[in-house]
């Protein structure tokens, strides 16, 4: 045996090791475990422990002069109190992965409304009644004008997150809920979701409007006398927000709420590809784009890049090789700089309640417009530390959604005052401006450049009319009309006493002023169609002719001068 006294430090240290036994090694592999674990998780169950699990209050931001707080959100006792996760679930990913895999929802049937758009895609509809949760039949039925035309029952309208549909869980816990309270209930799939197949080349995105739009008039139309409000959900709240400020006041919306909306879609690529957490969320949203694509590949294989589809790692990755060629973007960046939300905020005018937790795992806070919201006086923003994405379980046996019961009591708060939005009509001379490229996936560019929107059809109509043709229809149309005006403008008799020069000049002026009249009705309608100034364009169409007209002008006044000044004699030579 060697000498103690000989042995390295370290060897003495490995000795001492050896005489600890393996059981503390193990107990102490599963604390660093356990650390490594609530840090990466972002367990906050010790916080809430020494806080006495009271939770946290909700942080309200709004403008000081704004009445939607005032006369709704101030009376809104969910608000204004605290938001307490349930223990078990204390951590932002795994309530947002229990949401998805199990959430707890309440057991029912839709009732399925479907139309065809204009542009022959088809759009799902699904309702739930408030006589459905009442114990009357809740077998999934076609729904056709089941809810009488003169009805004043109020109107919920959900617009889904990405690849969800109406049978998402939390999609079912808040349908469940507003039907509960009397309410009726429509969730609009998105096209190619809820079991429904894409019938034209027109998909959806986070950036698009149109279906929304459609829907909206739609049962605005058929159910007039029924409050609207529209719920949004995670990229349906930003294509919900986009739409708001889109239309402004011109919309039969009585108030809105977008639930965890990413806001700016640049800042939210970024963020997903930041941390290792992230990449998970971003690689299973990826597999369920790639998924979505796999129902509709005829499609995408035929619009888009379908071998790199197949490839994708990434949602930038499905991004750049389907909705960036289908959509007509030149680059992603430019794709998610256009669609998103931030950049309507301060333009919508319905009152509008933004709910979003700080710990969201995909739509991180540094994309929340603060400012915007705040000098919105339409707008409140609620936001909670804690909640995950789309979950804020609450309760033992997280049972029911906290964003749900806030929802609930803040339409029907509105409901009761005299704040809700009313539509206000615009006159004006200008069409309200058409669908661009940047605004929808797959809209249809006729010959002209003019672009085809989803129309508003009527309940059962199958058939739909080409854009294209609708839109050269049209355009003749006018011009046949100004041309008629234009022609009865002119004058028909000339008197017969006058100088022979004067007819001529009054024939001329009146050619002058016609050509001007047809010269300024074409502008406008160019300054119509491409939303530049007339002012501009004349500009333009003066600089570019003045050539020719300055050359026509050089050679009338030289000869008025020549025959004017000039002898009788040298004229003749």
């Amino acid at each position: 045996m060697s000498n103690p006294d000989h042995l390295s430090p370290y060897e003495l240290l490995f000795r001492a090791l050896l005489l600890i036994p393996i059981s503390h090694y193990l107990i102490g592999i599963v604390i660093l475990i356990a650390v490594f674990l609530y840090n990466f998780l972002e367990w906050h169950v010790i916080r809430d422990i020494l806080t006495g699990f009271r939770g946290q209050l909700v942080t309200l931001t709004y403008n000081s002069d704004s009445k939607i707080y005032e006369g709704v959100v101030s009376k809104c006792r969910i608000l204004h109190g605290r938001y307490l996760t349930t223990p078990w679930l204390a951590s932002p990913h795994i309530q947002t992965t229990f949401l998805n895999f199990f959430g707890n929802p309440p057991t029912f049937s839709y009732r399925r409304q479907i139309f065809i758009a204009s542009d022959g895609g088809t759009i799902a509809l699904d309702w739930l009644m408030s006589s459905d949760v009442m114990g009357h039949d809740q077998h999934a039925v076609y729904i056709d004008n089941v809810i009488p035309k003169d009805d004043k029952t109020p109107i919920v309208i959900v617009v889904p997150g990405l690849t969800s549909d109406s049978n998402s869980p939390y999609l079912k816990h808040l349908a469940y809920n507003t039907a509960k309270y009397g309410w009726n209930v429509v969730v609009g799939n998105h096209r190619g979701l809820g079991g429904v197949s894409v019938t034209s080349d027109c998909f959806y995105n986070a950036g698009w409007t149109e279906d929304v739009r459609v829907i909206i008039h739609r049962i605005h139309n058929e159910h007039p006398n029924a409050p609207l409000f529209v719920v949004g959900t995670s990229i349906g709240a930003n294509i919900l927000v986009k739409f708001l400020g889109e239309d402004g006041e011109d919309i039969p919306i009585a108030g809105a709420v977008a639930i965890c909306s990413p806001w700016d879609l640049l800042i939210g690529d970024r963020f997903i590809g930041r941390r290792l957490v992230q990449k998970f969320y971003d690689r299973a949203l990826t597999i369920g784009l790639q998924g979505y694509a796999q129902l509709h590949q005829p499609r995408y294989s035929r619009l888009a890049n379908w071998e790199g589809i197949k490839k994708c790692r990434s949602i930038r990755d499905f991004d750049n090789h389907a909705t960036r060629i289908v959509g007509k973007y030149e680059t992603v960046d430019t794709y998610y700089r256009q669609c998103s939300s931030t950049n309507y905020v301060g333009k919508v005018a319905v009152p509008l309640l933004c709910i979003s937790a700080l710990d969201d795992p995909l739509c991180t806070k540094e994309a929340i417009p603060w400012d915007e919201c705040r000098l919105n006086e339409n707008i409140v923003l609620a936001t909670t530390q804690h909640g995950g994405h789309l979950a804020f379980f609450e309760g033992l046996t997280a049972s029911s959604l906290w964003w749900v019961r806030a929802t609930t009591e803040f339409l029907a708060v509105l409901h009761t005052s005299p704040y809700m939005h009313k539509q206000k009509k615009i006159p004006s001379l200008v069409p309200p401006p058409e669908p661009s490229i940047d605004q929808g996936p797959y809209v249809n560019v006729a010959q002209d450049g003019m672009l085809a929107a989803v129309g508003n059809e009527r309940p059962g109509t199958d058939e739909f009319q080409d854009p294209s043709e609708l839109n050269k229809q049209t355009s003749d149309m006018i011009m046949e009309k100004q041309d008629q005006e234009l022609r009865e403008s002119r004058p028909n008799d000339v008197p017969s006493d006058c100088p022979t020069q004067e007819p001529m000049s009054s024939t001329c002026a009146a050619t002058c002023h016609s050509a001007t009249s047809l010269i300024k009705r074409r502008l406008d309608q160019i300054s119509r169609h491409s939303r530049k100034s007339i002012w501009l364009l004349a500009y333009v169409a003066i600089v570019s002719s003045w050539p020719l007209v300055g050359s026509a002008f050089y050679f009338f006044f030289r000869t008025k001068i020549k025959k004017s000044l000039l002898p009788a004699s040298l004229q003749k030579k």
